[in-house]
């Protein structure tokens, strides 16, 4: 749980930016982090969002360190080319999206790449923000094998005909009957990507398949409420999701 340290408990980790086989057995870039000492540690899976494999992201990974989580967060805009993550993200928009196609198999040769580790308890969770929200319970649903998901705020899991593209030809709702994992959802009341009835949408989708689940949704927060350098930061509801991710992925990675 967050802030439950010990003042006299040795902490260390280990964080770099590396190399693994990602879609198609290409070779992509990702930011990796893990807890010093033998383990056995779960991984996670971190999915950044469309702003791009940005800066919050390794805070993130290395904070889910901290927890004792080894984490391999893949850059999904790796076959965009290379730049500042603004101007990689613009890229990605440019073309059409990281195909969804890519991201799942980015995520599954992640999942595979941490259960291989020696120092792994062989659980795997997968968690992501926005778009990374979206991907992320896209990937829980095609890919089998992850013990935990957590989608916070993914915009257009919802998806009407009109929003299909090549890139994203199915609506990840569509797949909820595949889901094979327990779901954590973390949604603000005030966020529109998705709104509140997407939000309900989805869950009613979750119930029709009898899906394992849990939603949290926040009064006076919207989209992004995490995002500490952005406006729309909202701490108090940002701290309760935290604790609430990290209560998740106790149960389910850390057992």
């Amino acid at each position: 749980m967050w802030n439950q340290f010990k003042t006299s408990d040795y902490q260390g980790m280990l964080a770099e930016s590396t190399i693994m086989k990602g879609h198609n057995g290409d070779i992509i870039n990702a930011y990796f982090t893990r807890p010093l000492g033998p383990g056995p540690f779960p991984g996670i899976v971190l999915v950044h969002h469309l702003p791009g494999w940005d800066e919050i992201y390794r805070e993130m990974a290395r904070r889910f360190a901290q927890h004792g989580y080894v984490v391999i967060c893949p850059n999904m805009f790796f076959r965009f080319g290379h730049g500042t993550p603004e101007e990689v993200a613009a890229k990605a928009r440019g073309q059409g999206g990281v195909p969804d196609v890519s991201v799942v198999g980015d995520c599954e040769a992640a999942m595979q790449y941490l259960r291989s580790l020696p120092y792994s308890n062989g659980k795997v969770g997968i968690i992501g923000t926005c778009s990374g929200g979206r991907h992320a319970y896209l990937v829980a649903c095609r890919a089998k094998g992850f013990n935990a998901a957590v989608d916070c705020w993914g915009g257009r899991v919802v998806q009407s005909q009109q929003e299909l593209t090549p890139a994203q030809p199915v609506a990840p709702l569509d797949y909820t009957r595949d889901l094979s994992c327990p779901l954590l959802g973390l949604f603000g009341n005030e966020d529109q990507s998705p709104s509140p009835e997407q939000v309900n949408q989805h869950e009613a989708e979750l119930k029709r398949h009898k899906k394992t689940y849990e939603f949290h949704r926040y009064d006076g927060a919207g989209h992004g409420f995490w995002y500490y350098d952005r406006q729309n930061y909202r701490p108090q509801q940002a701290m309760d999701g935290w604790q609430k991710v990290f209560a998740f992925f106790g149960k389910h990675l850390q057992g």
